[in-house]
């Protein structure tokens, strides 16, 4: 068995819906389970500021260190990685020492209210710290039709959504898709690189 973590922070929830996208792509790869986990925000005891996820448990340190696979998401902020995961990642120091991740694959994903709102910027900045961390890092092949068919989220370098300026977008088809296709190709590379090493 594989274990896939999908760790994301989310303020309106569409970073969620592509999370649990995800899930659904990995989990319907044989030999797989999922955890999906997301992280605090920065200012937990402002009233403005509290997370409107209480569904999902915040992660450990122990699941980033023992998942096979990563998908990682985040709303865009200014065209990079929301405040409160990269506080979380700058706490990862000892599992980096450790190697823990090296040569584990991860995938990322985001969501943004515009439809150029910095969606690929987003995506290349959450691949920073995990190539610091070593892990392999896996996008959307063209082999996907919805990549182009799209006219609102998919990238090749993550799953995206565009919200739209009053977050009141569900996710569209060709969104849905290349998530469970994110899914289905991070599960498959964790099953294959957790094979007997040669």
């Amino acid at each position: 068995m594989i274990e896939i973590l999908i760790l994301y922070y989310s303020r309106s929830g569409h970073t969620k819906e592509l999370a649990r996208e995800i899930q659904k792509g990995a989990l319907s790869v044989k030999n797989c389970e999922t955890k999906l986990r997301t992280v605090p925000p920065i200012h937990a005891n402002d009233e403005n500021n509290r997370n409107p996820d209480t569904s999902t448990p915040f992660v450990t340190k122990t699941e980033l260190k023992n998942c096979d696979g990563l998908a990682l998401g985040s709303p865009t902020r200014f065209g990079t990685i929301a405040a409160p995961m990269k506080v979380f990642f700058e706490q990862t120091s000892d599992i980096w020492l450790s190697g823990n991740l090296i040569d584990k694959p991860a995938v990322v994903f985001t969501s943004t209210s515009s439809l150029h709102g910095g969606q690929e910027a987003t995506l290349l900045s959450m691949t920073v710290p995990l190539l610091h961390h070593g892990m392999i890092i896996l996008g959307i092949p063209y082999s996907h039709n919805a990549l182009m068919d799209t006219k609102t989220g998919g990238t090749p370098y993550g799953a995206s959504h565009q919200a739209g300026s009053d977050n009141a977008n569900s996710l569209s088809i060709e969104e849905k898709i290349t998530a469970n296709a994110l899914g289905r190709r991070l599960a498959n590379a964790a099953l294959r690189l957790k094979g007997p090493k040669l």
